[in-house]
């Protein structure tokens, strides 16, 4: 059994994360900052089972940004640096709070944005795609935070 799986548009948080330098990988957790920098989440994993406080891991079921970024710098996920730097110095939250959590519709502005700027949107979505795939083939288990998301 997988994991459950996330909306493909975590895939572009996670990449903003890493892009960013967001996520502080220690021994056996690590420290995710939120893009607007407010929040921080705890991912922490032992063996093959992880667990995060972040909104989406905690109250949804699936893995979060946070836990794909971790996952991405540990190797277990695809990571493709140069898709990565496409993704920095956006401020999801207020992208998504403004899109009322509609992320297909956050990542479209965005991937319109590249578009205009000349980039291969193509590309970029092929190596999304490569990712969402790993991770509906990931053998790790998650577990629900015992620490809550942050306010």
């Amino acid at each position: 059994m997988g994991v459950k799986l996330p909306p493909i548009e975590k895939i572009h948080e996670a990449y903003s994360a890493i892009a960013d330098k967001r996520v502080v990988l220690k021994e056996n957790e690590a420290e995710v900052s939120s893009s607007d920098l407010t929040k921080t989440y705890m991912v922490k994993w032992k063996d093959e089972v992880y667990s995060s406080n972040d909104n989406a891991s905690y109250w949804q079921g699936y893995i979060g940004y946070p836990i794909i970024a971790v996952l991405m710098l540990q190797g277990k996920l695809p990571l493709n640096q140069e898709i990565a730097m496409y993704f920095q110095g956006i401020n999801w939250k207020k992208i998504n709070t403004e899109y009322k959590n509609k992320f297909s519709e956050a990542v479209s502005q965005i991937m319109g944005g590249l578009k205009e700027k000349g980039i291969d949107c193509n590309k970029i979505e092929g190596e999304i795609q490569k990712v969402y795939q790993e991770i509906g083939r990931l053998t790790i288990q998650t577990k629900r935070s015992s620490i809550r998301p942050p306010k």
